[in-house]
């Protein structure tokens, strides 16, 4: 679970496809200043999904964050599909944790949109997201994708960042009504 987790963290933030099992070094070792001779330095360009795991598994394992943090609650991924046959035609992915919901992949096939099937999978997700506890969703989106859409759904803008040369990438929350 963990290393899925950690390999989508990364996939969005170096934006690459997928992981393999093989991993391919830059260089065979870099120097870094201070490091003891029996340590090596490498940036992986496809990590091995076990070195991901293990960063993963670290984190959960830190006894640092326990200790500031006691029994906080673990990361839960679930996801929405719209399928035809076996084949997925729209889906959601996300994780809650501690609260909240996290929108990673929102996605509806070309000849299906602009027809309710965002909206609908969107609002399963604020659903389930609820039913876990959850009292807010985040998510991310760029200037060429559904900025719009989002704001229709009573998202708001928290944050940007350019992605040059013309784009934006948004970041969005919004309030669950929780009944609470």
């Amino acid at each position: 679970m963990y290393s899925r987790k950690l390999a989508a963290i990364l996939r969005r933030l170096f934006r690459t496809r997928a992981y393999h099992s093989h991993h391919r070094r830059r260089a065979n070792s870099i120097s870094c200043v201070g490091l003891p001779q029996h340590y090596e330095l490498t940036v992986d360009d496809e990590p091995e999904v076990a070195a991901l795991q293990a960063l993963a598994q670290a984190l959960e394992l830190e006894d640092f964050n326990e200790s500031q943090w006691p029994g906080h609650a673990p990361w839960r991924p679930f996801g929405v599909f719209i399928r035809e046959a076996e084949t997925i035609v729209a889906g959601l992915s996300g994780e809650t944790y501690c609260g909240w919901l996290v929108i990673k992949y929102l996605w509806v096939r070309d000849d299906l949109r602009r027809r309710g099937f965002g909206r609908e999978l969107m609002a399963q997700a604020e659903a389930c997201a609820v039913e876990r506890g959850c009292h807010s969703v985040w998510l991310d989106t760029f200037s060429f994708q559904a900025l719009g859409f989002y704001q229709k759904l009573g998202y708001e803008q928290f944050g940007a960042l350019d992605y040059p040369p013309v784009h934006k990438r948004y970041f969005m929350k919004k309030l669950l009504a929780t009944g609470r």
